[in-house]
């Protein structure tokens, strides 16, 4: 006796479509699906109803930046530190100045990357 086998997150089965390819085609195709982080059905089923594909890749992009963001952040904040407890040794104010103005645009700049990569996805 067959069970019945519950499978998530599936769509119902309908009918497939078949689609002959050259070999250098079906290795292309397989190559985009997995780079968007999607099956064979899922990706030809996307492309051919000319729906947005997501990359996979640019999301990873995004959780990278947010990371430099973070990174960045901190190292500003040790600099703030060291300035409360050394001020003025060791460096000019006005370059220290200038270094939290750089740190400033360097944030803005990946947030604004990161808004790209999402508004792409």
């Amino acid at each position: 006796m067959i069970e019945d086998v519950k499978v998530k997150n599936t769509r119902p089965r309908g009918r497939p479509i078949k689609v002959w390819v050259y070999e250098a085609e079906r290795d292309a195709i397989v190559a985009r699906a997995a780079q968007a982080g999607l099956s064979h059905s899922a990706f030809l089923r996307a492309a051919g109803l000319n729906q947005p594909i997501r990359s996979v890749f640019d999301l990873d992009a995004v959780s990278d930046l947010a990371k430099v963001n973070g990174d960045l952040g901190r190292v500003a904040g040790l600099l703030k530190l060291w300035l409360a407890d050394h001020r003025g040794f060791g460096a000019k104010p006005a370059e220290v100045e200038q270094m939290m103005k750089e740190f400033r645009m360097l944030q803005a700049e990946i947030l604004r990357l990161m808004g790209a990569a999402l508004r792409r996805c």
